[in-house]
This record gives C-alpha cells, sequence and structure tokens, in this order.
C-alpha cells in the first residue's frame, strides 16, 4: 500500500505511552456510502486477531448494533454486534443514571425506543419526565408540538447528538430539535460527541481508561474534541469529513493525522 503524505505537525505524544484499546467512529472512518473505506478491513481484522478491546462508537441513533453489525457485514466486514455503542444507547443510560423518573416521550425510531426500554423506562406522552429527541424521518408538526407542550410542563429536554445533518446529508438530530428549542427557550442536553459522557460510558463499557485508549474520528467537531476532552489520544483521518486545510481553524489539534485507518502502524 503507498503511504499518503500527510502534511500536518502532530502533537507530542509521551514516549512511555501505550494505548491498549480503541474506540473509533464509523461513517468517514470505516464506511462511507455503505462501502468500506481504504484500509479499513485490514485494520479492524487486526484488532480483532490481536484481542484489541474496541468500539464503534457512533452518533447516530436510528441503527441498533444488530443493525450496525450487518450493514458492515454487508460491505464485507464481520464485526459483533457488542462491539457497537450508539448515542441512542449513551442517552439511556445517561437517564438511568440521573434517577429523575422513568416516563419518556420519543421522538426518534425503534432503536432508540428498544435503548430506552433496556434500561426501563415507560414511553409514553402522559406527564414524562423526559422528552428525548433523536432521528426520524416521519419528524412532523404533532411531535414539534407535543414536544413543546411537554417541556413547558417540566419534562427535561434530552436530545442524542448535536449534529445538524448526517453523512447521507438528510435532516439530523440537531436540525430537528431547532424549532423546538426556540419555541421554547430551552436548551437541549446533548448525550451523544462531542459530550464527553458518551466518551467515558464507551471507556467503561471495554473496561479501559483514557490514559491508555485512542479515539480514531474523520471529524474535528465531534470526535476528535470528544477524544481531547477525555484525556485520550486522538487520530484524524482524512477519509470523512475534515479535509487537511480545516485543522488549522480550530484552537484544538489531533494528534496523528493520517489518510486512513490503513495507515496507522501502531496504536
Amino acid at each position: 500500500m503507498t503511504r499518503t503524505k500527510v502534511a500536518h505537525e502532530a502533537l507530542d505524544v509521551p514516549e512511555d505511552r501505550v494505548n491498549t484499546a480503541v474506540l473509533c467512529d464509523m461513517d468517514g472512518v470505516i464506511i462511507w456510502d455503505n462501502k468500506l473505506i481504504t484500509g479499513a478491513k485490514k485494520f479492524v481484522e487486526g484488532l480483532m486477531a490481536d484481542e484489541t478491546p474496541f468500539l464503534f462508537i457512533t452518533n447516530y441513533p436510528s441503527l441498533t448494533p444488530a443493525d450496525l453489525a450487518h450493514r458492515l457485514k454487508k460491505a464485507g466486514l464481520d464485526v459483533p454486534p457488542e462491539n457497537f455503542y450508539t448515542s441512542a444507547m449513551a442517552t439511556a443510560t445517561f437517564l438511568k443514571s440521573q434517577g429523575a423518573g422513568d416516563k419518556v416521550f420519543v421522538v426518534g425510531e425503534g432503536a432508540l425506543t428498544h435503548a430506552l426500554y433496556e434500561q426501563g423506562f415507560t414511553i409514553t406522552d402522559q406527564d414524562p419526565d423526559f422528552v428525548v429527541i433523536g432521528e426520524t424521518r416521519s419528524y412532523n408538526f404533532e411531535m414539534v408540538e407535543k414536544s413543546i407542550k411537554l417541556i413547558r410542563k417540566g419534562a427535561r429536554f434530552i436530545a442524542t447528538n448535536p449534529d445538524v445533518s448526517g453523512p447521507s446529508g438528510f435532516p439530523s438530530c440537531g436540525a430537528l430539535t431547532s424549532p423546538i428549542e426556540k419555541v421554547t427557550g430551552n436548551k437541549p442536553f446533548y448525550v451523544g460527541k462531542p459530550n464527553p459522557y458518551m466518551m467515558r460510558a464507551a471507556l467503561r463499557r471495554i473496561n479501559s481508561h483514557s490514559e491508555n485508549t485512542v479515539m480514531i474520528g474523520d471529524n474535528m467537531e465531534t470526535d476528535i474534541i470528544a477524544g481531547i476532552q477525555a484525556g485520550m489520544e486522538t487520530i484524524l483521518v482524512l477519509s470523512g469529513v475534515t479535509g487537511i486545510d480545516d485543522i488549522d481553524r480550530y484552537p484544538y489539534r489531533p494528534n496523528r493525522v493520517l489518510a486512513n485507518v490503513g495507515e496507522i502502524d501502531k496504536l
């Protein structure tokens, strides 16, 4: 494989640092438009062969781990469902940790509802403790109106992730929360990246720690800043959202910048 030259200064990493686990974004890092990105298959199969603990962490809450595993399998990469962690799962875990009620009104798909059910929540529009916004293609005025009424009555406003659009370019959670926020004046609490909560929840899931885990992503505004805030080494790959010329627009930097995950020669 020919190594792509990436002209960007890297941050120093302590010589004694040894990464033994991996958190990795999916879209733009492993897969794009339902096709594996160059080097992804070799990289992931290497992690599995070495029995390296890893999780694919994704902000998009509309698919379950089984759905995501099926998506990768169709693209040619066989990964067990337990290696996936979504913002829907993180949201359900967060709400459970709050101990502030067990009734939730949901605007989202079945994967989000399933994650909440697994944590013991009741899905209802009758005096819910939380209004949770995820992603759905059936988004409509009635959902917006009902969410506004419930939040005004005291329900806490939660959202799975702040992204305003997904890889396909369609509106994502951050866009769907906007009219509700503007009318109520309440800003939602976003659980997904770049919130460090999701990163810490993912680390707990694989029994790892930030000082020996690397975060790999393609987005400076979610993946990389989340990894930095959680205390992890970060690798930005240029196979997705962020380009080489975009990096200097940010007041923070990744530790390493590579063309794709196939160029990661060591963790």
